[in-house]
């Protein structure tokens, strides 16, 4: 369902030639009534499902689909973890990274600051995850009572700082129990390796077809052996960032949590990132300077691939908190806990 929307709706070269966000609001409106920004949320007693969100979002990062929907969906799964009713509209998070945080005072308001929250100028409301004295606590807040300082990530799309300033929350519960700033982080992370991988997927294929159709010294350009190198290894980092996208996705889907899941989040977000960057530049190599132009659709997909890799922690983050997990168990640990998974 997610794939045909994207085609009918979210076509890159269409996007590229209307020069403007009038395609946005019937994507939206498309999405709102399929309910996939709400697919995290239980409906009707029953439980949501992970594993389809994620699948969502890996056809919205083939589509390179700019619109809030991970992010609607993160907060209306973090929302959910409080019993909270998520509105029916769009949504983002707060704090993205992880050396951001929002304090929950004494007197039911919220402080702090969030930098390089995705959306937060185009959403009516923020899914907070504050700390407390003692516990953490998930709020719903109206974006009209922030303070919104715009910027924008690699690709253009918004990526602003929110101030909280006494902000009192239109909604409030607890978090579950022994939850920590890191949960979302996780989600998060898991959420933009999907789409990473998606992007991927759709470099691949149209790097793959130009190839076949690029005519050089009278012959296709993939008949050239460097073209098949690179072809070659933009299919590895492919196979890499589904592999490991999906092994975290199956992580969270399945319930795994502790040292399991964190290993299969971590490395997916190093590995992610890593193949984000050799991707885009491999991409850009067979397509020459054509892929650079503004009309073409490649910059749509490899500049949010490299601009998600800053959300929920970038590797170097990641890769520290890895080593941290490996040094705390101890080098006899280390073998059993990777051939583990």
């Amino acid at each position: 369902m997610a794939e045909r929307i994207f085609a009918d709706l979210a076509d890159s070269q269409a996007v590229i030639q209307s020069r403007g966000d009038a395609w946005k609001a019937p994507l939206w409106r498309a999405l709102s009534d399929s309910g996939l920004p709400m697919a995290w949320v239980a409906t009707d007693g029953g439980s949501a499902d992970l594993a389809d969100g994620f699948g969502a979002l890996r056809a919205a990062g083939r589509a390179a689909v700019a619109l809030p929907l991970a992010e609607t969906m993160l907060a209306g799964w973090l929302l959910a973890q409080a019993g909270i009713e998520p509105p029916n509209t769009a949504m983002t998070v707060a704090p993205a990274g992880p050396r951001d945080r929002v304090i929950l005072g004494a007197d039911g308001r919220l402080t702090g600051r969030a930098r390089r929250v995705p959306f937060a100028r185009d959403v009516e409301s923020i899914a907070v995850l504050a700390s407390g004295d003692r516990d953490l606590s998930i709020a719903l807040v109206a974006v009209t009572d922030c303070m919104i300082e715009q910027g924008v990530n690699l690709a253009g799309d918004p990526a602003d700082e929110v101030m909280f300033s006494a902000v009192h929350p239109l909604v409030i519960g607890a978090a579950p129990a022994g939850w920590n700033v890191r949960a979302l982080l996780l989600m998060g992370s898991v959420a933009r390796c999907q789409q990473i991988a998606g992007a991927l997927e759709t470099m691949l294929d149209i790097s793959t077809r130009y190839a076949t159709e690029r005519i050089a010294f009278e012959k296709q350009i993939s008949k050239y052996q460097a073209v098949q190198h690179n072809l070659a290894r933009l299919s590895g980092e492919v196979a890499a960032a589904v592999s490991a996208a999906c092994s975290a996705a199956d992580a969270l889907a399945s319930g795994l949590d502790g040292d399991d899941v964190f290993l299969e989040v971590a490395s997916a977000k190093i590995r992610c990132g890593e193949a984000a960057e050799k991707g885009a530049a491999i991409a850009h190599q067979v397509h020459g300077a054509i892929g650079y132009t503004s009309e073409h659709i490649l910059h749509r997909l490899t500049l949010r691939a490299l601009a998600w890799r800053d959300d929920f922690g970038v590797e170097s983050y990641w890769a520290a908190e890895l080593g941290n997990l490996i040094g705390r168990r101890g080098a006899d640990e280390l073998w059993p806990l990777v051939s583990s998974r």
